[in-house]
């Protein structure tokens, strides 16, 4: 008999589990329904600020498969303005409400992806309902704030939130020629990095212009007949013709839980390394799913669109008789905001201490070329190493053109266990059009493992 597989969500997690499970099973063995509550799958939410940017021309641009291709082509019925309301474990069935005909029907599957991703956090504050207040976690959501700066022509927005979706949404909006205000509740934007790296994104902020207020959160919205005019804290109201929520998301786990499907202590739902959760035939996937840091050995919820591609592909290949695991992360992540590039991997000074590491920090100013080649800019580097024994345990770097990249040298440094020593005498290229003579991940690293060497000597 044919197998039926069915999977919830219809982006990055699960349409890769979908596509290499028919690419592995033919449609007389497996039977694929994939469902997605939005009018869109298979697309770049990493795009969406680029899109709203104007970076990115076309909303279609985004998607890397069109619904007709994963039904015409590879046999996927994959049905979009669906969405699972409940995951039936004994029934063996999901049941799903058709957002299009208003109906509601069951679905059998005898294996099962939940790939539901993760759910903005949206604060129930005062006015957050008003109109004029955005969230960006899907292409709809991208659309509907492309359609109201071209057809409402604001001129001043606040952003909610400094961590990556909500940099890079001010910096499109800066893009757009908007007076943009930054609010966060931290003492720093990207709270992923070491407060003294933190603070150099802070100043490439306010050089660019936005005005950026740290310390303070949001307590509510100002309206006027309905629609957002100001984002209020505790110390000022700071006038708004539009306000675009980037307070980050959570692990999407309700439907699963709801189920009986164990989720861990990140709230994310928890698997092994194939993407089998505990329940027999079901998997999971993508920004639901928790996950293992390898420097840290600690379950962490990570939401990146590398992590859920990776992810699916592995329960794909697996439900498709293969072989395939996802082994975990060490925390790799880039953005940019505007000129300025900002990047890190592994753990930050604070992460490392609460893991049990006794660190080392070095940090290092350097150009991303030859100081002499037209072009070369600005850039700093850090580096935080295990003090016993010099293992690489993070890097950040904050710069401008041709910075932020370097980053992936540092990433296989630190998923390779590899020690600043190891890491100053690696053959990096080098050109002036590309790199000092000594790139600064290698003077970086060598003046780390130097300071390594000198707290060893004394004990």
């Amino acid at each position: 008999m044919t197998e039926r597989l069915v999977v919830i969500g219809g982006d990055a997690a699960g349409m890769s589990a979908a596509s290499q499970a028919r690419g592995r099973r033919d449609p007389q063995d497996l039977r694929i329904v994939a469902f997605e509550k939005g009018r869109h799958a298979s697309y770049s939410a990493c795009g969406i600020p680029y899109l709203v940017g104007g970076e990115v021309s076309d909303p279609q641009d985004l998607v890397a498969r069109r619904p007709e291709v994963f039904r015409d082509e590879l046999d996927i019925d994959l049905r979009l303005r669906s969405e699972v309301t409940e995951i039936d474990l004994g029934r063996r069935a999901v049941a799903v409400h058709d957002h299009r005909g208003g109906g509601r029907y069951w679905e059998p599957f005898d294996q099962l992806v939940i790939a539901t991703g993760g759910l903005p956090h949206r604060p129930d504050l005062p006015g957050v309902q008003a109109r004029g207040v955005y969230g960006v976690q899907t292409l709809d959501d991208g659309i509907a704030l492309l359609d109201a700066l071209e057809s409402e022509h604001p001129r001043r927005a606040v952003v909610v939130g400094a961590g990556y979706i909500g940099l890079e949404m001010a910096e499109a909006l800066v893009r757009r020629g908007l007076e943009v205000s930054l609010i966060d509740g931290g003492d720093q934007p990207m709270g992923t990095l070491d407060p003294d790296m933190g603070a150099l994104v802070a100043d490439a902020l306010r050089d660019l212009g936005i005005k950026v207020f740290l310390g303070e959160p949001v307590e509510g919205f100002s309206e006027s007949g309905g629609r957002v005019t100001a984002a209020r804290t505790g110390s000022r109201s700071v006038q708004a013709d539009l306000v675009v929520l980037g307070l980050g998301s959570r692990p999407n786990t309700a439907l699963a839980e709801a189920a009986g499907v164990p989720v861990g202590e990140t709230s994310g739902i928890r698997t092994d390394r194939r993407m089998r959760t505990a329940v027999e035939g079901v998997w999971a996937a993508g920004d639901c799913v928790e996950t293992f840091h390898l420097v840290s050995r600690r379950p962490v919820a990570i939401a990146l669109g590398t992590h859920a591609n990776k992810q699916g592909r592995a329960a794909g290949i697996n439900i498709g008789g293969g072989y395939a695991a996802f082994p975990g992360v060490v925390g790799t992540a880039v953005s940019k905001i505007c000129e300025y590039e900002v990047a890190r991997t592994g753990l930050t000074t604070a992460e490392a201490a609460a893991a049990g590491f006794e660190t080392v920090e070095e940090i290092v100013e350097s150009t991303t070329r030859a100081g002499y080649y037209p072009g070369a800019r600005r850039m700093r580097t850090k580096m935080i190493a295990d003090r016993r024994t010099g293992r690489l345990l993070g890097a950040q770097i904050v710069g401008q053109e041709g910075a932020a990249k370097r980053i992936d040298a540092l990433a296989i440094a630190v998923w390779q266990e590899m020690s600043v020593e190891d890491v100053s005498g690696l053959d990096l290229s080098y050109a002036p059009p590309f790199a000092p003579v000594w790139d600064p991940v290698l003077i970086t690293a060598r003046k780390t493992a130097e300071r390594v060497e000198r707290l060893g000597t004394r004990g």
